[in-house]
């Protein structure tokens, strides 16, 4: 019996994989209609792709990967009712996140010596970034409650002393509702008040993690310092008030280093391969991932203090800025600059030469190989 899978288009590296096993229709996540899924075995896709009833029921897809960490887009309880098996692709993008973290730190006009990063959500990528921020110099503070429940709260702080001790607060939580630990709309007012005056505020999480007037606010009186937002309510398309408020605004590419792609779509190749027992596929990875678009090796200078060898290696691998200006220039883009984002690769593509030594072992914390 043949096999049928429908992918989402923008999948990297994975045209030409299922070919020689099956037939393979590639459409554009956010246009997949019931009618393509109608003889379709599997499912690939991305955020786009609202995987529900509406959309599965008539079909005769067994299997849905999502190439991503987040799955608010797959309806579980729906999809299990169904009975198709569903999978995501936890932690695959987590490096890339915390260099996009990394980078907007590096880019802020201030020394993070002895700063507080206050990190709220300490899973995959939380604890990427937290451990980023302690090779940066800074005091970091966490708040997970799911896991202090589990782990105890040695490691962990309430949420009222985070916001008030931070200087920089950053969201990476899962959005949901209708739990013990909501998430929608968690970062409203009360969040904003509790928040030390003039620091900054960091969403690469979900947009609809934040409620949006609560926020607006804040920041017009000043009691938030700045903010960056990679993740937007009712995207692709932002509201030209936000977007005005955030000092870093990008358009959801935080995850969106190739590496973490390629790990995206290792994980749901892996899957797919295994559940429809093509077994050739079920250790696939992508043969090589591309060179770097920026010279992978870094040279400094060995006078640099800590904080100038760190801050000009990460923005030398990865300069946030450039993607803000891109967004700012053309915010009607948003879908197309996600869709044909560059091959940003993450600090493991690159080596630094000549760094002083207080700065060798904070590099390679951060993911940079030194030489």
């Amino acid at each position: 019996m043949s096999l049928t899978i429908v992918a989402d288009d923008k999948i990297p590296f994975l045209r030409g994989v299922f070919e020689p096993f099956a037939t393979v229709k590639y459409l554009s996540g956010k246009n997949i209609s019931p009618a393509d899924l109608s003889d379709a075995d599997a499912l690939i896709v991305r955020t786009r792709t609202k995987c529900n009833k509406a959309l599965l029921q008539n079909s005769s897809v067994r299997f849905v990967a999502t190439a991503t960490i987040g799955f608010d887009h797959i309806n579980t309880v729906e999809l299990e009712e169904l009975g198709i098996r569903w999978t995501n692709a936890p932690g695959c993008n987590a490096d890339s996140v915390k260099n996009y973290i990394s980078s907007a730190l590096a880019a802020m006009d201030c020394d993070l010596t002895g700063k507080t990063l206050g990190v709220i959500g300490v899973g995959h990528v939380g604890s990427r970034v937290a451990a980023a921020g302690a090779a940066l110099g800074m005091k970091v503070l966490l708040n997970d409650p799911p896991r202090a429940e589990k782990e105890g709260n040695e490691q962990f702080v309430e949420l009222d002393e985070l916001l008030a001790e931070s200087d920089i607060v950053t969201l990476h939580v899962p959005l949901t509702e209708n739990c013990k630990y909501p998430t929608l709309q968690m970062a409203d007012a009360d969040f904003f008040n509790k928040m030390r005056h003039g620091a900054w505020f960091f969403n690469s999480c979900r947009g609809e993690t934040v409620e949006v007037q609560s926020f607006l606010t804040a920041g017009k009186s000043g009691h938030i310092g700045g903010a960056l937002m990679d993740v937007w309510p009712g995207e692709p398309d932002i509201a030209a008030e936000l977007l005005d408020a955030v000092e870093f605004a990008t358009p959801h590419i935080a995850g969106y280093s190739t590496d973490g792609k390629a790990n995206g779509t290792t994980a749901a190749v892996r899957y797919i391969a295994e559940k429809l027992g093509i077994d050739q596929l079920r250790n696939w990875s992508p043969e090589k991932l591309p060179e770097p678009v920026f010279d992978p090796e870094i040279i400094l200078d060995r006078n640099m203090t800590l904080q100038q060898a760190l801050k000009s290696a990460i923005l030398h691998a990865y300069d946030i800025r450039n993607d803000v200006s891109a967004l700012r220039n053309a915010p009607d883009k948003f879908e197309f600059l996600r869709g044909s984002y560059w091959v940003r690769r993450e600090f493991s593509a690159y080596t630094v030469h000549n760094a002083p030594e207080r700065a060798v072992k904070s590099l390679q914390q951060l993911g940079f190989h030194t030489a």
